[in-house]
């Protein structure tokens, strides 16, 4: 998770509840309709702004790649997108793919981007959207949530750890670096956690 500038999360979004939304006080939780346009300006906007962030990307996301963003993920076939929903703006953004873990055998479920807008930090959203990310995990069977997290980046840090993540590996100079991705991962077999493999998708970035 990370602070992003104050960029617009795109037009006003439909915020009308279906089953599986999840729901923290005034935050609504959806599984992206990436067919939506509504959706799908939400998608750009906010991965736009947690591009800019220096937890991010650190620059501007070229408007090629912003172009490219939708069309790629609805080709992707196991891409979840998730969008915290405040008064019908979107305000966060969870960006997840089904990996597999060869330790265990089974899927598991990467967060690529997890990023709430700084406007709405500390209202419970970046837990909403794990709580999202984890109810979506377990419908699919899968054995673990895994996702990266700079080292230096405490509060995403807090975050995770609150809610049952656990360091899975040190980066190669050691958690004192600066810039270095530490791996987390939650498990959600009632067996023990399998070992940490390779298969963590994607980053923070």
């Amino acid at each position: 998770m990370t602070d992003m500038g104050d960029a617009a999360a795109g037009d006003r979004i439909d915020d009308a509840m279906v089953e599986d939304d999840v729901v923290t006080g005034d935050v609504i939780v959806v599984e992206a309709d990436l067919a939506r346009p509504d959706h799908q300006a939400a998608v750009v906007a906010l991965t736009a702004a947690y591009a800019c962030d220096a937890m991010g990307n650190g620059e501007p996301l070229p408007p090629e790649v912003l172009a490219r963003l939708v069309p790629g993920l609805r080709a992707h076939p196991t891409a979840l997108v998730f969008l915290a929903i405040v008064a019908g703006r979107g305000v966060g953004i969870a960006t997840c793919f089904i990996g597999f873990s060869t330790f265990a055998a089974r899927t598991l479920l990467n967060i690529h981007d997890l990023a709430v807008l700084p406007a709405y930090r500390g209202r419970g959203i970046g837990r909403a959207l794990l709580r999202a990310v984890e109810v979506a995990a377990r419908q699919r069977g899968c054995v673990k949530v895994t996702l990266e997290v700079l080292n230096h980046n405490r509060p995403a840090r807090a975050l995770y750890e609150g809610v049952g993540f656990a360091p899975a590996a040190q980066g190669a100079s050691g958690a004192a670096a600066q810039g270095v991705a530490l791996c987390y991962s939650k498990c959600l077999a009632a067996d023990p956690p399998p070992p940490a493999d390779g298969g963590r998708g994607g980053g923070i970035g």
